[in-house]
């Protein structure tokens, strides 16, 4: 098959629509489902991430994108009994890839609602069976097992979206795109990302663990198909906070930072011990969540809302135990797609805990930077390889 045609392009105005190879046969299958052009974008940007993931650390890999970004990118390890029930995966049986992906969607799961799961991975029947619980328009990989086929065909009331994509398909040295009638063409971005980027330590810290090289390899290549500007945050093989498409590079770091801030509230001992009631959607634990552990919550406890969606009224989590909480997290490691051109990136940065950090360096202001992580003791590697994506 040489094109695929779609319902329409970006928004329903914009036909005809369709994928398709000048040359040779497309390299993706429609195993269920009918994708359109926004899936098609997410399904091949996150399965370029999730390949180059598992090249970069050995691991299965997987990522949860929304509006071609990732929401959220991990490997595949063993969960914690903490983390399995912030990601809703008590008593699951979980396979290493479907591990990634809870994880993944985890990283950020309000973002993740409505996603394109991409796996590293054949989907398994593990991986199946988690899905079928999310909001999720589609899912990408190089294979599915009998089982798992049946299970994601009986999603949104069969017309769930697979693709099959050939793992072995390398797309041409050149590619063009069209932008108002006009053409461009660049080299494909083959750029590998690995440990080796992560050996020109600038700071005078220069201890880099390797679960933080690993965590800066998840963040390098979570940017690499994140529209930029973009930061990423990462901990324990996963992204826990990603901050896409932003004009201004503190605009990123806060975005970021914000995000993964929430990731570690998820985890406060007053947010574990939330009582919902019984057969409450996942969606709607996930928004009573995020407006719990934010400013809005005194307002809602106000209005009576929580009746439906607590057992027993929540005692208000003040500003001062967030903050509290947020200033115990340790460990973090942040990339950048650029450089940072001012210390305020790595102030705001350490705020969430970050102690690693990876970007390209050569601003002009370079020295600045890098005296501002050693006045907090972050290691910090400049890349020399700028990660912009578009």
């Amino acid at each position: 098959m040489t094109e695929l045609e779609l319902k329409y392009g970006c928004n329903p105005n914009q036909k005809p629509a369709r994928i398709f190879m000048q040359e040779g046969e497309l390299p993706l299958q429609v195993l269920n489902g009918r994708p359109g052009y926004i899936n098609f974008m997410d399904a091949l940007n996150s399965w370029q991430l999730v390949q180059e993931l598992k090249q970069a650390t050995g691991l299965p890999a997987a990522a949860s994108f929304k509006h071609v970004s990732p929401a959220g990118a991990a490997v595949g390890s063993e969960l914690t009994d903490l983390e399995r029930k912030i990601y809703f995966a008590e008593g699951m049986d979980l396979s290493p890839i479907a591990s990634a992906y809870v994880r993944a969607r985890g990283a950020d799961r309000l973002s993740s609602y409505g996603d394109w799961c991409a796996l590293s991975d054949a989907c398994d029947e593990q991986t199946a069976r988690y899905l079928a619980l999310e909001v999720s328009d589609g899912i990408i990989a190089p294979g599915y097992t009998d089982k798992a086929l049946e299970i994601l065909r009986t999603k949104r009331k069969g017309g769930y979206n697979v693709i099959q994509i050939d793992p072995s398909y390398v797309p041409a040295e050149i590619e063009h795109r069209q932008i108002f009638g006009i053409w461009f063409e660049q080299g494909h971005n083959s750029l590998k990302i690995d440990a080796a980027m992560l050996s020109n330590l600038v700071t005078a810290n220069k201890d880099l663990p390797e679960a933080a090289k690993r965590d800066l390899l998840v963040s390098l290549i979570t940017l690499k198909y994140t529209q930029s500007n973009s930061v990423c945050y990462a901990k324990g093989g996963q992204t826990i906070g990603v901050g896409a498409g932003q004009q201004s590079r503190i605009h990123c770091t806060r975005l970021a930072g914000n995000k993964a801030d929430n990731w570690y509230l998820r985890q406060h001992p007053k947010v574990l011990g939330l009582s919902f009631v019984p057969g409450i959607r996942r969606p709607d634990r996930d928004n009573a969540i995020d407006i719990y552990i934010s400013d809005e919550y005194e307002d809602v406890l106000a209005d009576g809302v929580w009746q439906n969606t607590f057992q027993v009224r929540p005692e208000v989590l003040t500003p001062a135990e967030r903050r509290e909480w947020i200033a115990t997290q340790n460990g973090v490691s942040v990339g950048s797609d650029a450089f940072f051109p001012f210390g305020d990136n790595v102030e705001r940065a350490r705020k969430s805990g970050v102690a690693y950090i990876a970007q390209p360096g050569g601003s002009i202001r370079d020295d600045h930077v890098i005296a501002t992580c050693d006045q907090y003791g972050i290691a910090m590697a400049f890349t020399g390889a700028r990660l912009f994506h578009h």
